[in-house]
């Protein structure tokens, strides 16, 4: 694991803020001894804020938590399109960037975070059903309604309160490593990595239902990647034609299947790099890759380094 130090995050609740969109990062991040983050929930000014659904919050801080936090969650709130945030919420979270914390917005929190010009000529997200008004609002942002999450590095966004657990935990594997989101995703009960896209959540004018088939194909799969998974073996134990297989299974996911069955591959490898002490070579037997070359190849393609490079980032400081 990587030297650990205490990262401090800042949950902005704003007036009409969604329960789910509070309490995920809260949870995600929760102080505990496997855990370096100290969570505090602020407002823009101390006390009672009306949340959405019902609820309403007691914000132990203001907005002077944001000077103070490394990561800064936005989460989303009732009619985002209609109200802006305070003006000292945006001056705020410019201050906080500027000063090199993360802003991370969580649904409709997209807008809050547009409203400072953050994500002005980059990539975001947002609930489905706001994408529209997102871009007709702040029409420099370049709005992206198929997506689950949009890291653009300082500054990033989830789609609906679902994602922002997928925000999240793709935060923790920056952050941690791959094994201890996985960690965090089994205490959750979340799919530790979900490759889909909203766009299977916007209403079709044919709609064609997925059932759960594929969801068992898929974990099917993960417990058999150093096997030979070959597009038929894979239709096969979903019980549908390839064609049909390889058409409905990149609109659930977004991925061909061997396109997703190779990232799975260099997921297990990136688990087995930080838990284990096995070869390259080894590891490449154990996830299906074959050989060290063909691993180094698919790792360098799909994240960028080298394994070794990758393990050394892990075991620094140890």
């Amino acid at each position: 694991m990587p030297v650990s130090r205490l990262r401090r995050v800042a949950v902005l609740v704003l007036e009409g803020a969604k329960p789910l969109d509070v309490g995920i990062p809260a949870q995600v991040f929760t102080t505990r001894a496997s855990m370096p983050y100290e969570v505090r929930v602020c407002g823009a000014a101390p006390g009672l804020v009306a949340g959405g659904d019902g609820l309403s919050y007691h914000a132990a801080h203001g907005i002077d938590a944001l000077g103070w936090a490394d990561i800064v969650f936005i989460p989303g709130y009732r009619f985002p399109d209609r109200d802006d945030p305070p003006q000292a919420v945006v001056e705020g979270l410019i201050a906080a960037h500027e000063r090199g914390a993360r802003l991370a917005a969580i649904s409709t929190g997209a807008f809050a975070l547009a409203a400072t010009g953050l994500l002005d000529g980059k990539r975001a997200t947002t609930h489905w059903h706001y994408a529209r008004a997102l871009a007709a609002k702040h029409p420099l942002v370049r709005v992206d309604e198929n997506v689950l999450f949009v890291d653009e590095g300082s500054v990033l966004t989830s789609a609906g309160a679902a994602s922002g657990i997928d925000l999240c935990l793709h935060m923790l594997r920056g952050d941690l490593g791959v094994a201890a989101s996985n960690h965090a995703a089994r205490r959750l009960v979340a799919a530790p990595y979900r490759s889909g896209g909203q766009a299977q959540y916007v209403p079709r004018s044919v709609p064609e239902p997925l059932g759960e088939r594929f969801a068992a194909t898929r974990e099917w799969a993960l417990h058999r990647l150093a096997e030979p998974l070959t597009l038929e073996a894979l239709a096969r134990h979903a019980a549908v034609s390839p064609r049909t297989f390889s058409r409905r299974f990149a609109e659930d996911t977004g991925y061909t299947p061997m396109q997703w069955v190779m990232r799975a591959r260099i997921d297990l490898s990136r688990e087995l790099l930080e838990r284990s002490e096995r070869s390259v070579e080894k590891i490449a037997a154990d996830v299906g890759l074959g050989t060290g070359a063909n691993l180094r190849m698919h790792f360098q393609r799909i994240l960028g380094t080298t394994p070794s490079e990758y393990r050394r980032t892990f075991t620094k400081g140890e």
